[in-house]
């Protein structure tokens, strides 16, 4: 189970990273792009999500593409999720307490690479033997 405490040191631990709070929630940015926040349900979302609506801690989460969205879903139901305001976005929600903490490094790496100036990314992506 990860927590706020974990997603905050990971996304601090990526370069140019900051952290500044966006509607009174946390956001983490690398040089003003976010890619990783919290996201509370609002009535709109529980509306939507009815029954399946979950409980505890979301983050929200920038991904590559709308593929990727759709596989992370997909694959693993239970962690990931959308509502349809993220329609046509390619973002994902993370049910924060139902995702271990390597999966939740891995996402936020990603969500930072998606969002991060290119040869920020490649640097960091050589350094770190990704790719």
């Amino acid at each position: 189970m990860a927590t706020w405490d974990d997603v905050r040191e990971i996304a601090l631990g990526l370069p140019d990273t900051n952290e500044r709070p966006s509607r009174g929630h946390a956001f983490w940015r690398v040089r003003d792009k976010g890619f990783v926040w919290e996201r509370p349900l609002g009535q709109t979302d529980l509306r939507a999500l009815g029954d399946t609506a979950p409980d505890g801690p979301i983050l929200g989460v920038r991904v590559e593409s709308l593929e990727i969205k759709a596989a992370l879903i997909g694959d693993d139901p239970g962690v990931f999720f959308t509502i349809p305001h993220f329609d046509g976005y390619s973002a994902v929600l993370v049910r924060l307490e139902r995702i271990d903490r390597d999966e939740l490094r891995e996402v936020i790496v990603d969500a930072w690479l998606s969002r991060a100036p290119p040869r920020l990314a490649e640097a960091y992506v050589v350094e770190h033997g990704l790719g």
